[in-house]
């Protein structure tokens, strides 16, 4: 399959599309303001011992010193040991005979900032490959616990072949799990050399020096997106070009010879229409061609598609309109989930079909869509009820999470209450209050389609309200309001 990458940057945000076939598959962005610095190395510099905390401030060059915490200081286990990430349960050595005052010390962000607090440090350093995660001080070969047991005993083999006699520490990740030998011995370079050069900064570099950033997303496409189907890597921006080539001919000599500077008149993402696709992304309702639709929606737990045929009628009979529009589903719907990141637990609805051929093609296809997904995902059968039961492995934040927010009208929920439903509530609150309040008026301060209907068609309520509890009611419109606000000022 043809692929083609195209990196639409900018000083505040990067965004990425994978292309298949001239329609977008995959969507990544990055913004400049969201980057954290979770994972970065620097050289630190010990600038206060704390022994009755057994803590230790480190500046390495932000605005407030970081903190280092007893428990968070490495050391070597004993052969055979697994390593101690982040707590063991070891005896500490106390901190102030492990580090003192003016000393550089190279650490690692464990916890971004946050309000008053200074970022959270450990000096056991860990990088992060595409499938392996790199401990330079350790010597311990680990696998996944997520990957079944019964695989690890021969995928910790074929890691310590790969190793050899080199030395570090590697952990396998979990998309590492059907990786090829070669990819796995790419990833152990890469680790290799990343490591080296943060060696070689921290002997040329003075204190508070960042030694090593985790990739941005620029970078990872060479390292995580590229494979051998990609045709081309295409940027729109001169500089981030040359960034990008430096950092491919280093690392990923193959992946930087498919990069090329875009120098169009148009923007980059009008080639595909990438950003008509990324606002249909954000929406509930995905036409596809035949005239049928999905309905996407999703939850906090899990993720519903709902497959129906809308205008499409089937050129010989009903079943064969439900068969074909069940297969275009297929395909739309594995494209969806890359398109919109969704993750987690996944439930289709596909139309009903009564035949079981139709349902084993329907259910083939899905899964040959589905097979393309370069992350992780696991389908079932038809359940008793008609319905796929799917998971996809949860990698980053969906695309909905990440550009959107909840409605401040309707606080996620998707629906407000109508007019009259809102001015009943309004009616009722005026009742609660004149049972316990005595003022002088009541005015209702709400949204303009409110104070409308107690103009027009409720008014007749307001005013027999009124003469009930013997005040007069008043009427403010506020276009600020949501349908859904109101207040009611006691006078």
């Amino acid at each position: 399959m043809q692929q083609d990458i195209l990196i639409n940057w900018s000083p505040q945000e990067t965004r990425v599309a994978v292309v298949e076939h001239g329609a977008v598959q995959e969507l990544h962005v990055e913004r400049t303001l969201e980057r954290g610095l979770v994972g970065n190395v620097y050289l630190g510099k010990v600038a206060r011992v704390l022994p009755g905390m057994q803590s230790a401030f480190i500046d390495i060059g932000l605005e407030r010193a970081a903190f280092l915490h007893v428990a968070d200081v490495w050391h070597r286990q004993p052969e055979g040991e697994p390593p101690a990430f982040v707590r063991n349960s070891q005896p500490q050595v106390p901190i102030e005979k492990q580090v003192f005052e003016g000393q550089a010390i190279m650490v690692q962000v464990m916890k971004d900032p946050i309000g008053t607090k200074g970022a959270r440090l450990s000096t056991q350093i860990s990088i992060a490959g595409r499938l392996l995660v790199f401990l330079p001080q350790d010597d311990h070969l680990g696998v996944s616990q997520k990957i079944p047991s019964v695989q690890r005993d021969a995928l910790r083999a074929r890691l310590q072949a790969l190793v050899g006699a080199d030395g570090g520490g590697f952990i396998l990740r979990t998309n590492g799990e059907d990786a090829t030998d070669a990819e796995l011995a790419e990833d152990i370079a890469y680790l290799r050399k990343t490591w080296k050069r943060i060696r070689d900064a921290s002997v040329r570099l003075p204190p508070t020096s960042l030694l090593h950033q985790d990739l941005s997303l620029l970078q990872r496409v060479l390292r995580d997106l590229v494979s051998e189907s990609t045709q081309t890597i295409r940027i729109d921006s001169n500089e981030q070009f040359a960034h990008l080539q430096a950092f491919g001919l280093e690392f990923m000599p193959a992946a930087a010879g498919r990069l090329q500077l875009y120098k169009g008149e148009r923007p980059i993402f009008d080639l595909y229409s990438i950003d008509d696709e990324i606002a249909k992304a954000l929406g509930r309702r995905v036409d596809l061609k035949s005239g049928g639709y999905l309905i996407v929606d999703q939850t906090e737990a899990l993720t519903t598609v709902d497959v129906n045929t809308g205008g499409f009628v089937g050129a010989r009979n009903f079943d064969d309109t439900i068969f074909k529009t069940n297969l275009e589903a297929a395909q739309a719907i594995a494209r969806q989930l890359r398109l919109r990141n969704l993750g987690g637990i996944i439930i289709v609805d596909f139309i009903d079909m009564g035949r079981e051929d139709h349902r084993d093609q329907v259910l083939a296809e899905f899964r040959k869509q589905l097979s393309r997904d370069r992350v992780k995902t696991m389908s079932g059968g038809f359940s008793q009820l008609g319905l796929v039961e799917m998971t996809r492995k949860r990698t980053r934040e969906s695309l909905a999470h990440m550009l959107c927010e909840p409605c401040d009208a309707c606080q996620g929920k998707g629906t407000v209450k109508t007019a009259r439903s809102v001015a009943y509530d309004i009616l009722r609150e005026i009742l609660r209050e004149a049972r316990q309040f005595d003022p002088r008026e009541y005015r209702i301060v709400a949204s303009p389609r409110v104070i409308e209907l107690f103009l027009d068609e409720e008014s007749q309520h307001l005013a027999g309200l009124s003469d009930f509890i013997g005040k007069p009611i008043s009427l403010q419109s506020e276009g600020a309001m949501g349908q859904e606000q109101y207040d009611i000022v006691l006078m």
